[in-house]
């Protein structure tokens, strides 16, 4: 199936944030079967709060079509996207968003249900347990 084939490049992405002591959020974006865009949270390494997966493949994959519009594409992410995150998924009109884990604190969904444009198809629990997992075991290590 192809979300859970997307989902586990994200969660490749996730690992690489976890790895670098980032918090282990991935994103792929997939534009017409091929992925134009790979991102991690990098909050972190450039001390940047605005620095979350979702926002580098927003602007990775924008960089590679062109344009500022991702009408033709989905948004591979681990976790559910934070109200920020859903506001510029919205601005940037993307078609589909895929994600993992739901964000029971920080989610859109509870906080900014409208957050996203409203044509956007939204899949949810794409290989959860895996992208949860990842999430627990990384903030048990920093605790």
């Amino acid at each position: 199936m192809d979300d859970e084939k997307y989902m586990r490049a994200a969660l490749q992405e996730a690992l690489d944030a976890f790895e670098a002591g980032e918090v282990p959020v991935g994103a792929v974006v997939v534009c017409r079967g091929r992925i134009i865009a790979r991102a991690h949270n990098l909050t972190e390494l450039l001390h940047d709060a605005t620095a979350h997966a979702e926002m580098q493949a927003i602007t990775s994959a924008s960089n590679s079509l062109g344009g500022k519009y991702l009408k033709d594409c989905t948004l591979y992410v681990t976790v559910e996207p934070c109200v920020m995150c859903a506001g510029a998924l919205g601005w940037s009109q993307l078609s589909r968003l895929v994600y993992g884990a739901e964000d029971e604190k920080r989610g859109y969904t509870r906080l900014a249900p409208g957050a996203l444009h409203p044509k956007t198809e939204v899949t949810a629990g794409v290989l959860a347990k895996e992208c949860s997992d990842l999430m627990s075991r990384f903030f048990q290590n920093r605790r």
